[in-house]
């Protein structure tokens, strides 16, 4: 009677379970092959149920029963092999191969059924074990049933200990629930205790209550190899697990954290449901799920940012699909907090705009400077100018009516006041020049003022500027065009100016106050560019500089220098003029730097 209701509760414990499963909306691979051991255990269980209940009762030869119930005893080794290799590999991709671990359990149900002929499988049939003599087939259904078994347990506890550790409750309910059967048929198929054939079944019933507690409180069925949580968890990204009916089956806790809410809100629910109850706009929500249903079909990483207005907090979401053998079996979401990278980022771009205000304040210093010496020079001469024409003014005055002063004195007169006033004229379109490159360069200093000029007009304005600086260090600059004065270029000349002018710079003082040096100014038409060159004969650039030119803000000045110069150069050539800056340089024989500006 006790045996009759432990099979008739093991009835009832499997089918709920299946319900269970069923209600979790765990429809990955794993799920439907652990579904299928409960089938086989379930269909083993009933067959025995019935032979209790009928055989006697009827008068029905109790092994015609166990017609039915070796469906599920041949069955249930595969089962559980498929149970542990999904398990541990998340997905299994069935061949034609695989059709050949039916081959035993097939042979053995054929040999069963027709077992009154040849005894190959029973000998004698009884449902005490002791009594009951095996035949020849049965070493090898034993070794092929228990082998597969072995093999699927092993799966289990192996990718169980390694995900999970060897104490944790899911591997400990795991290796119980597996343990039990195995001893119990061991301690029976060798007769070492006495036993019916209907105590193994309620074992593998047993197996199934543990497992079910490893799926229900543990998370055993998930869409992929269970999470080493402990690392997880401390994780500063968010992840979340989808399977592929967009289903939460795995998250850490800091996507709770992200996301405001609990397990119980996450777990088992449509992610894309989930998003409405969160700060996710329905336009953001649409394009999440655009993702999610775009990843399922190939291996690429959509990614796209959120804001979240309320806790001014950002984050970088990447969605991606989980594939194994070309099949999809979930996706995966990660949720990166980048409110501290933003915060720093925005902190540099105000820093780079400092330096970089600071570095055109310089220039304008550097501008007036200039403007003071260009214009000093002329404006002496004037006035020099304006006292010898004062001479001459008083001379022609008191001249007059004196009969000793000829007619080629007044003519001589007038002659050196011309020349006085031929000079004033040249100094005062000279200061003219000075002033019109200057109002250019100074106006503009903090604009972008894209316009088009010809050659001639750079090179003039680079001559005028650099003038005072190139005259203080001693150096000569050699102006060598290779091209026509009149091509136009497309951009901010102030700009350009500015980059030149800071390489001349550069290569004044590559020469470290040497007097009577020489700097090369050479430009060049090379296939449709510009070619701006910069030559100097100094010592060179280091190779540790080399190496983080244009990259980084650097400088061989020390402290004397920002680095900012070339580092600005480089970047206003590339975006006003898609231009590029190339160098060559070497120990002890100077450095050439090269603007190149493609011609529009």
């Amino acid at each position: 009677m006790t045996t009759f209701l432990l099979l008739y509760f093991s009835v009832i414990i499997i089918l709920v379970i299946m319900l269970l499963i069923n209600r979790t909306k765990n429809n990955n691979q794993l799920s439907k092959i652990y579904t299928c051991s409960l089938v086989c255990i379930l269909i083993w269980v009933t067959a025995l149920l019935c032979q209790m209940t009928f055989a006697e009762r009827y008068n029905i030869p109790p092994i015609y029963f166990d017609y039915v119930a070796y469906i599920g005893i041949g069955f249930l080794p595969i089962s559980v092999l498929f149970t542990g290799i999904c398990f541990s590999k998340t997905h299994v991709t069935f061949k034609k191969k695989h059709l050949l671990l039916f081959i035993v359990p097939i042979i053995t149900l054929l040999l069963l059924w027709t077992n009154d002929y040849h005894h190959l499988l029973y000998e004698h049939y009884s449902i005490y074990l002791n009594d009951c003599v095996s035949g020849p087939y049965m070493i090898i259904h034993n070794i092929y049933s228990y082998g597969l078994l072995l093999i699927g347990v092993m799966y289990l506890l192996i990718f169980s200990f390694r995900n999970s550790g060897f104490f944790s409750k899911q591997s400990l309910l795991i290796f119980i629930g597996m343990l039990i059967p195995l001893v119990v048929n061991v301690l029976g198929t060798f007769k070492i205790l006495p036993m019916t054939i209907y105590i193994t079944p309620i074992t593998f019933t047993l197996t199934m209550i543990f497992t079910a507690l490893a799926i229900f409180k543990f998370n055993f069925l998930s869409a992929t190899p269970i999470a080493l949580q402990r690392i997880v968890d401390t994780m500063s990204d968010g992840y979340i697990v989808l399977n592929t009916y967009n289903v939460v089956v795995d998250f850490n806790l800091s996507l709770l954290k992200m996301l405001n809410t609990t397990e119980e809100k996450v777990r088992n629910k449509d992610f894309i449901e989930l998003l409405n109850f969160t700060e996710f706009t329905k336009s953001e929500i649409k394009k999440v799920a655009h993702y999610i249903a775009l990843s399922k079909s190939n291996n690429k990483t959509y990614t796209m940012d959120k804001e979240n207005k309320v806790t001014e907090k950002y984050f970088h979401i990447e969605i991606s699909g989980l594939m194994s053998e070309n099949t999809n079996i979930g996706t995966l979401i990660l949720l990166k907090d980048t409110t501290q990278h933003m915060i720093d980022l925005h902190t540099i771009q105000n820093n780079q705009n400092l330096l970089m205000e600071r570095e055109r304040l310089a220039s304008l210093g550097q501008l007036i400077g200039g403007i003071a010496h260009n214009l000093k020079t002329p404006i002496m001469s004037i006035s020099g100018a304006a006292e010898g024409l004062t001479d001459l003014i008083h001379e022609y005055d008191t001249s007059i009516g004196d009969p000793e002063v000829t007619n080629d004195d007044h003519h001589a007169i007038a002659k050196d006041m011309s020349e006085w006033v031929s000079k004033i004229k040249s100094y005062t379109e000279y200061m003219s020049d000075v002033i019109t490159a200057v109002k250019g360069q100074a106006v503009t200093l903090s604009e972008n003022d894209s316009t088009s000029f010809d050659i001639d007009e750079l090179v003039k304005r680079v001559n005028i500027l650099m003038r005072h600086e190139l005259k203080n260090a001693l150096v000569t600059l050699n102006t060598e065009m290779n091209i026509d004065k009149s091509t136009t270029l497309h951009g901010d000349i102030t700009s350009l100016v500015q980059v030149i002018n800071n390489m001349i710079s550069n290569s004044i003082q590559a020469y470290n106050g040497e007097p009577n040096k020489v700097i090369d100014l050479i430009i060049k038409k090379h296939a449709s560019n510009v070619v701006i060159s910069v030559r100097d004969y100094g010592n060179g650039l280091p190779e540790e500089v080399k190496e983080k030119l244009f990259k980084e803000m650097i400088t061989t000045k020390g402290k004397n220098g920002t680095g900012l110069g070339l580092f600005m150069s480089y970047s206003t050539i590339r975006a006003h003029f898609n231009g590029d800056i190339t160098f060559e340089t070497k120990q002890g024989k100077g450095t050439t730097f090269n603007i190149v500006i493609p011609i529009k």
